[in-house]
């Protein structure tokens, strides 16, 4: 599925910027402050329509213009056709999406250019709160079931529709008793979708994990966000008057999470900085091998200086996991002396130096 062409306009200081990266490995090198993890930015951007580093999307916009704009030729099935696809983006919030000539929502620029980031915030899945690893499982499952996002869209809407409910204090017993069947019935779909990939994933995480930590084995199993042994229902009714007080749904998918354990102990707890960075690592990459084997296709990953993030010898198996995984790679560091030596010779590896937000000879 790779980015054949890539064209960025005022996005940072990167003012205009046109590249032709290789369908494997792109390193991106250069001094601190050159543009990086602002290219990196803009491919995610092309992805999805908003950036990995900041909620202000208007921060990304050049302070002297009044829109950015990310053009690509895409091979977003890994048919060998290429289509050009684009992202604009204005001041005023506006967003203008195209594909292949047409104008597509931003549900289905995801399907097109599925992306994973590796950066110093996804390192947070461990020790974040649990709606950082929902957002980990939902990208998962979002290219997984292609009914997920109509149950997750649902879902929401209900939920929103019982919390006002309970804000207002007095609920009629039928108008509970219709919002709480809705609520369980797209619950226990969502919730199964989300089950089930994490039955999926497991195995492939284990495999990684043992490779990059020499054997090390952590259990990984996910929570509903609900008790399981007593059925929604029960739960539902057993916490009406606390969560009538509280004005909210105390229990549900939006309460779900996923958990690691090493030992019958949470793994955040136990393992160093170090070790959880490689945890989550092989988290990402287990997700991107298990999005190929349901899809045929690859995810791109944009990886923010690899070298400051794992040592020598967990990058050096991390790249090689990345050579099996034959996804297009974007990874940035400061000297591309060290990841110059992780790639076999049949890697198409492509440098690309970056000085005051422009391509510079090497």
């Amino acid at each position: 599925m790779p980015i054949s062409q890539l064209s960025v306009k005022a996005i940072r200081n990167l003012t205009e910027l046109s590249l032709s990266p290789s369908p494997q490995i792109n390193i991106i090198h250069g001094i601190n402050g050159s543009g990086k993890s602002s290219l990196l930015e803009a491919i995610h951007m092309l992805g999805l329509c908003r950036s990995f580093r900041t909620n202000k999307l208007n921060h990304l916009i050049q302070s002297d213009q009044s829109l950015c704009t990310v053009f690509a030729q895409l091979d977003a099935m890994g048919s060998g056709v290429n289509q050009p696809v684009g992202v604009e983006r204005s001041l005023q919030g506006d967003n203008r999406i195209r594909y292949a000539g047409n104008n597509i929502d931003i549900t289905t620029l995801a399907e097109l250019l599925p992306i994973q980031v590796i950066n110093s915030e996804t390192f947070q899945i461990l020790d974040g709160s649990p709606a950082i690893r929902r957002q980990f499982i939902d990208w998962g499952v979002f290219h997984a079931d292609a009914s997920f996002i109509r149950l997750w869209r649902g879902f929401r809407r209900v939920l929103k529709q019982r919390n006002s409910l309970l804000k207002y204090g007095k609920i009629d017993h039928r108008i509970r008793a219709v919002w709480d069947k809705e609520f369980i019935g797209h619950a226990e779909q969502l919730n199964t979708l989300r089950e089930s990939y994490i039955d999926l994933l497991k195995p492939e995480f284990d495999k990684i994990l043992n490779d990059l930590l020499d054997g090390m084995k952590l259990d990984l199993s996910f929570s509903s966000g609900w008790d399981k042994k007593r059925g929604l229902d029960q739960v539902l009714n057993d916490n009406f008057e606390r969560d009538l007080k509280q004005g909210y749904t105390s229990a549900g998918p939006q309460r779900a999470d996923l958990r690691l354990k090493i030992d019958g102990h949470t793994a955040a707890e136990r393992l160093s900085r170090g070790q959880k960075k490689v945890v989550v690592s092989a988290l990402k990459l287990a997700q991107g091998f298990l999005f190929y084997k349901l899809n045929s296709r690859s995810c791109i990953y944009l990886i923010d200086d690899l070298p400051s993030e794992l040592d020598q010898q967990h990058s050096r198996l991390f790249c090689n996991y990345l050579e099996k995984a034959a996804s297009q790679c974007f990874i940035t560091c400061v000297d591309k002396t060290v990841l110059s030596e992780y790639w076999s010779s049949e890697t198409e590896v492509s440098f690309f130096n970056l000085h005051e937000g422009a391509l510079s000879t090497p």
